[in-house]
């Protein structure tokens, strides 16, 4: 395993991730490719030929390749791809390569048809029965990817590991969890993950069982364990969630927050005692912006949930801002330019001229800032 592979799946059902077309799928459903588990070995056969939990064409007797778009849950800077063929022996692509494009709005099928497609990873080498593991070096935020099969086979999991960077239009509607993996919270350190990934805890919606959270081993010694979250943007944390469903027997006795800056520590919520198997809601006094989190508990155990709702502050916001922008692929950042009322030809002045200096029209100013 490679590093990349440790960022989130942002390709991932679990993060709200979706094969939206193939041009193929004769033997196995196209879906398979981003379920969140490990691909399973299935031994029986059905009427079209042996199954298999995996996306799988039919054999190719014209020239081409196969394919398959893959809208991300949450879009982002991709850092590396996987292409797993486990279980797929004889029947394994060859060769592949993944394309990537950054789609304003909710797009079809017919309108991904038109995307201006780029290349992410290259035709590559694949190998059967394999996790195939391919670093990416690209600054560009992707909305879909296109995964090619050259000429046609079967592939286990698609993962796409990147960096998740929030549209900061939508962060403007109103609080946020600062902490969501798909606003762009990030796992940046943890003391033990030896039952359950810390990941699990910033991830969407509630968890099902305690496999889905965050579960230390116990611990022998007078420390205590702790995980720290780099948020999606500075701000200002007003209410914490400490989510200990399903943990009964191995909830933390207690736990704090402490919100991180460069200039030191800000204490957001005093060590307090939880309860196992609750949501535990905490009104925030009023503190200054943050732009990481740290959660101890006390002395160990798990949790299921971290939610930090709050509003950038004026610098995250911009930060955010720039961020974004200066990392949308160019068709898009035309057209979100276009969107907020800015000539063509100004547009592509600006756009050329990336990464975004100081001086800005006041329509790109409000755009970066979130300002009226």
């Amino acid at each position: 395993m490679t590093d990349f592979a440790r960022l989130p799946d942002l390709a991932s059902r679990a993060l709200g991730g979706a094969v939206v077309s193939a041009n193929d799928e004769f033997f196995a459903a196209k879906e398979n490719l981003v379920r969140p588990e490990p691909a399973a070995a299935r031994s029986e056969f059905g009427h079209r030929g042996k199954e298999y939990d995996g996306w799988e064409t039919r054999r190719r007797r014209s020239p081409g390749h196969d394919w398959a778009i893959v809208r991300l849950g949450a879009p982002g800077i991709v850092a590396g791809v996987v292409v797993d063929t486990a279980h797929f022996t004889g029947n394994y692509p060859p060769q592949g390569s993944v394309d990537a494009a950054a789609v304003e709005g909710h797009p079809t099928a017919t309108d991904l048809e038109k995307a201006d497609w780029r290349p992410l990873l290259p035709l590559s080498s694949l190998a059967g029965n394999t996790t195939n593991y391919f670093p990416v070096y690209s600054d560009r935020r992707v909305t879909h990817v296109r995964l090619n099969i050259h000429p046609d086979g079967g592939v286990a999991r698609l993962r796409v590991h990147g960096r998740v960077l929030a549209d900061p239009r939508l962060v403007d509607a109103g609080a946020f969890d600062l902490a969501a993996l798909e606003n762009g919270g990030l796992v940046t350190g943890v003391s033990n993950e030896f039952y359950g990934r810390p990941q699990q805890l910033i991830a969407p919606g509630l968890a099902r069982s305690m496999g889905e959270g965050w579960e230390t081993s116990r611990r022998r010694d007078a420390r205590n364990d702790w995980v720290e979250v780099a948020l999606a943007c500075e701000g200002v944390v007003s209410l914490a969630e400490l989510d200990t469903s399903y943990f009964l027997g191995n909830a933390p006795g207690s736990a704090s927050l402490t919100g991180l800056t460069g200039d030191g520590e800000v204490e957001l919520l005093p060590r307090t005692r939880l309860q196992p198997d609750t949501r535990h809601r905490f009104v925030l006094p009023a503190a200054p912006g943050v732009d990481r989190v740290r959660l101890d508990v006390f002395p160990d155990g798990g949790m299921a949930r971290l939610r930090l709702w709050g509003r950038p502050t004026a610098a995250g916001r911009e930060a955010l801002g720039r961020r974004w922008f200066d990392a949308l692929p160019d068709v898009q950042a035309l057209e979100v330019l276009g969107s907020v009322g800015l000539p063509p030809r100004q547009a592509g002045r600006l756009v050329g001229a990336r990464p975004l200096g100081a001086d800005l029209p006041a329509e790109v100013a409000r755009l970066i800032t979130g300002s009226a």
